[in-house]
C-alpha cells in the first residue's frame, strides 16, 4: 500500500514514497501469486490458460490484450489458432509459422519482446492502440505447442519482471500440457 505524507513537502518531512518499480514488483508478485493458486487448483490445461488470459487482463495495467495461440495438429504448414483471449477481437485468429511476432516466436522458440511494435516489419497489425507486443512460447516435452502472446498500449511495456511472469505462466501451461 502506498501511504501518503500529511505536510506539502514529503522530502522535508522525511516520509518515504513508494517508487513505481516497487510498485509493479509487488504487483507481479500478488499476480504469481495468483497463477499458482490457479496451478494448484488442478485445472485442466484449457482452464488453466483462461483463468491465465482472464488474471492478466484485469490485473496488469498494461497488459490491454492477452491470449494463447496453439498450433494446430496436422495443418502443413504449421497454423497457430487462437484460443483462449481477452480483449479486443482481433482479425487474427490463424497464423501460420512464417508471419508476425507469434510466427517468429513459435518458429524459433524463443520469447519475442518487441518494445515497438511500429518498427518491426513482422507486425501484424490488430489495433491502432498497440504499442508493445510479447510473445512466449509454450513447451511440452521440449516441442513448441503454443504461445502466449500480449500486447500493450503502452511502449517497452514489457521489461525484466514482466518477461518473468510471462514466460512463468507459459511454462505453467506447458507443464500441465504434459500431464494430460
Amino acid at each position: 500500500m502506498i501511504s501518503m505524507a500529511t505536510t506539502s513537502n514529503p522530502a522535508k518531512s522525511g516520509a518515504a514514497k513508494s517508487s513505481p518499480a516497487k510498485i509493479d514488483l509487488a504487483k507481479i508478485k500478488e499476480v504469481r501469486d495468483s497463477v499458482d493458486r490457479l496451478y494448484s487448483e488442478g485445472r485442466g490445461a484449457d482452464r488453466l490458460m483462461e483463468g491465465i488470459t482472464d488474471l492478466l487482463n484485469e490485473q496488469m495495467l498494461k497488459y490491454n490484450w492477452v491470449g494463447f495461440y496453439m498450433l494446430e495438429e496436422g495443418t502443413t504448414p504449421p497454423v497457430l489458432v487462437l484460443g483462449h483471449y481477452r480483449g479486443a477481437m482481433t482479425p487474427h485468429t490463424r497464423i501460420p509459422l512464417n508471419q508476425g511476432i507469434c510466427g517468429a516466436a513459435a518458429s524459433s522458440g524463443k520469447t519475442v519482446v518487441v518494445d515497438d511494435v511500429h518498427k518491426d516489419s513482422r507486425y501484424l497489425a490488430c489495433s491502432l492502440e498497440t504499442k508493445s507486443e510479447i510473445v512466449v512460447p509454450v513447451f511440452v516435452n521440449g516441442n513448441v505447442v503454443g504461445e502466449l502472446d500480449i500486447d500493450s498500449h503502452f511502449p517497452a511495456a514489457f521489461r525484466g519482471e514482466d518477461r518473468k511472469l510471462i514466460e512463468y505462466c507459459a511454462q505453467l501451461v506447458g507443464q500441465r500440457l504434459e500431464s494430460k
